[in-house]
């Protein structure tokens, strides 16, 4: 069971700067991926940027240049960071943390987690 909370969305103004914070926790014994998504009003769920266990990342090509992952790995848990530098208000949207990896049960077997957040709202106003 991995535990995923996320925080930091609030009210901005365009042009602003946000920091999202992502916090993992339980039963990790890998990571492969750490990402981050969002859903704005009437729209599907995108792909905002992903981070690999081997460090790589993949931004979306709206918020390149803009937004920056980062991430602090321990014992059991995951420390995950969107810094957002220039919002625009199309950015607006909940935003999503998702971890997904392996965990080690008692019995020595491996099973794949996939958890989600319950999303924090980011509204950036015109």
């Amino acid at each position: 069971q991995v535990e995923v909370v996320e925080s930091g969305g609030v009210l901005v103004q365009a042009g602003g700067s946000l920091t999202l914070s992502c916090a993992a926790s339980g039963n990790i014994f890998t990571i492969s991926a750490l990402n981050w998504y969002r859903q704005a009003p009437g729209k599907e769920r995108e792909l905002v940027v992903s981070i690999t266990r081997g460090n790589y990342t993949n931004y979306a090509d709206s918020v390149k240049g803009r937004f920056t992952i980062s991430r602090n790995i321990a014992l059991n848990m995951v420390n995950l960071q969107l810094k957002m530098n220039s919002l625009k208000s199309e950015d607006t949207a909940v935003y999503y943390c998702n971890v997904w990896g392996y965990s080690k049960g008692a019995d020595s077997r491996y099973a794949r987690y996939d958890s989600w957040g319950q999303g924090t709202q980011v509204t950036v106003s015109a």
